[in-house]
């Protein structure tokens, strides 16, 4: 029956995503064009076709729970040489994309997989390149800064040809106002209602 390769993922929004992506192209990265500028949250994983309907229920109650939360990113960093990555770091908003790659691969959902390294959420601006091109990816995005309220993630579906395409994005649920519970500063010492 075959299998489809899924990735779950925040994409950093325009016009950051496409400057970056235009930058790791002109490094000399092949996979720029095929790959939106995005932070990971569940890295390629290869799944059966008949499975999607309970991914995307599972990814759909993941995001219910997340409120909306601020992501900067500034500078640059490397995972080399262990692997051969550079990428713009996440200043603000990395424990909140920890905390959601955890849920996405939550051992009660149908995403459950180990990583090949401890997640460590980044921007990738460079893979896998010539050692002389990381470099200047490193030096030349090193003064780079973004910021946004990182409302949404997607999932995706990587093609025959390499391209990963956004399948379904999932709107954060945390924005919803809680009903029954006092606004700060309302009086608190009004009767309680009995039950009758």
């Amino acid at each position: 029956m075959g299998t489809v390769t899924l990735g779950v993922s925040i994409a950093v929004p325009e016009p950051y995503g496409s400057l970056l992506q235009e930058r790791r192209a002109g490094f000399g990265d092949p996979a720029a064009h095929g790959i939106p500028t995005h932070v990971t949250l569940l890295p390629p994983t290869e799944v059966a076709p008949a499975d999607l309907p309970e991914i995307e229920a599972h990814l759909a109650g993941v995001a219910s729970r997340v409120r909306p939360f601020p992501m900067h990113l500034a500078g640059t960093g490397t995972f080399r040489p262990l692997s051969p990555v550079v990428f713009v770091q996440i200043v603000e908003g990395a424990p909140e994309c920890t905390r959601l790659q955890a849920e996405v691969r939550d051992a009660s959902g149908p995403l459950v997989r180990e990583l090949q390294f401890p997640y460590h959420p980044h921007v990738t601006v460079a893979h896998g390149i010539a050692e002389e091109a990381m470099d200047r990816a490193y030096a030349e995005l090193a003064d780079f800064e973004a910021a946004w309220t990182c409302d949404s993630f997607a999932l995706y579906e990587q093609g025959a040809d390499g391209v990963w395409r956004k399948l379904h994005v999932y709107d954060f649920g945390g924005g919803v106002p809680v009903t029954g519970v006092p606004a700060q500063g309302s009086p608190v010492d009004e009767p309680a209602a009995t039950a009758s």
